[in-house]
């Protein structure tokens, strides 16, 4: 071979080898985050929901270097705000905050637009929402146990509300009945505010309610009596009240679990530095004192436990809905 051929041959080899680093640079994704960040609330502006959430961008904002935004999409249970979130991209940049029930709850009940195992990343859980059950002036139980003994002396004569059918308080509600071998008459509203107007009215016996500081005020003003509480543990606020597991009822003994979300299929780079910062966030002594004083309880861990709790609870809620016969509306 010439040796102008050979002198060509060598370039073009050469010229071929840097080819494919500089294809493979062009194809890695720009840095993350590079642009601001959307969390989109499940729920509507101005609730305990949407108050941590917010809270909880303020601090992402300024451990990321990026601006944080909310977008409140709230209705169909927490299922229209997971839905957006499980249509948007997977680029890290659309995270979502809602109670696991979306995934682990409405899915049973035929009112999914989205497969939760499909569709959604888990990145954190962020608090419990402890539920209380309280008693209304309606009612004469001293205690639960005193609850339950009237409501068998006397099946259905206890009323008792919830946030609607096939809630979690529906759920509870189903599965006291069926461990206490009991007959209550179950009262589902659709508005929390009608719901508490009718509780303080004496309209019904005992209903149940996620905490917040309205239940607070009426609670420590002598309106509502708390008879117990569906939580890991008793409540600081409430030492002297004792959780369902306590009472022998560990099967009722739920609470609402919240959490961050992404679309699935977003890189698990991304994931891993979410799931970091977010429990930084978590642990700043402001973040949990918010939490703390509306009753709910941060958490946090890596994404596999947070995955893992929402696969149990669905189990759970599956199994629970078929032996009721619970429906949606």
């Amino acid at each position: 071979m010439p040796f102008k051929s050979r002198r060509s041959l060598l370039a073009a080899l050469c010229l071929s080898a840097l080819v494919p680093p500089l294809a493979h640079a062009q194809s890695q994704p720009a840095a993350w985050p590079a642009k601001p960040i959307r969390i989109v609330v499940a729920y509507p502006a101005g609730g305990v929901s949407d108050t941590v959430a917010r809270a909880l961008a303020d601090k992402l904002a300024v451990q990321l270097g990026t601006p944080v935004v909310i977008e409140n999409k709230a209705g169909a249970s927490g299922s229209i705000g997971v839905d957006a979130v499980a249509k948007a991209a997977p680029d890290g940049y659309t995270l979502g905050f809602a109670a696991i029930s979306p995934l682990a709850l409405n899915p049973h009940l035929g009112k999914s637009p989205f497969d939760p195992q499909k569709d959604i990343a888990p990145v954190v859980s962020v608090m419990y929402s402890p539920v209380l059950l309280l008693g209304t002036p309606a009612g004469k139980a001293k205690d639960f146990r005193d609850l339950l003994a009237t409501a068998r002396a006397k099946p259905g004569e206890i009323r008792w509300t919830t946030s609607g059918p096939a809630s979690l308080g529906h759920i509870m509600l189903e599965q006291i009945m069926a461990s206490a071998q009991v007959q209550i008459t179950h009262v589902p509203y659709k508005g929390g505010g009608q719901q508490m107007n009718d509780a303080l009215g004496g309209q019904f016996e005992v209903l149940s309610t996620n905490a917040g500081p309205a239940v607070q005020q009426h609670v420590k003003a002598g309106k509502l009596k708390p008879l117990a509480v569906g939580a890991p543990a008793r409540l600081a606020s409430l030492p002297d009240v004792p959780t369902l597991a306590e009472l022998g009822l560990p099967a009722a003994n739920m609470s609402s679990l919240f959490g961050i979300y992404a679309p699935a299929q977003t890189p698990a780079a991304v994931l891993e530095r979410l799931n970091a910062e977010l429990n930084k966030a978590l642990a700043l002594p402001d973040i949990r004192s918010k939490l703390d004083a509306t009753d709910n309880v941060p958490t946090g861990g890596t994404a596999a436990e947070f995955a893992r709790q929402i696969a149990l609870e669905s189990e759970n809620n599956a199994r629970i809905i078929r032996s009721a016969g619970i429906k949606a509306n």
